[in-house]
């Protein structure tokens, strides 16, 4: 399953610069993952300081 990024986002963007498909963009407040682009990599949970993004 896609991940997702979860409320506790700091909207840093460490993780759409790791993202290697392009997935994340900035939403209202936090960054936000397209599921259908999404190939489960885990960059983005890797980068994360905070470990918003999880696996939905």
């Amino acid at each position: 399953m896609a991940f997702v990024i979860s409320d506790a986002c700091l909207a840093c963007g460490a993780c759409a610069a790791e993202c290697p498909v392009e997935a994340i963009s900035e939403g209202d407040g936090k960054y936000v993952i397209d599921a259908e682009k999404c190939i489960e990599c885990g960059n983005c949970a890797n980068v994360c300081p905070v470990g918003a993004p999880e696996q939905a």
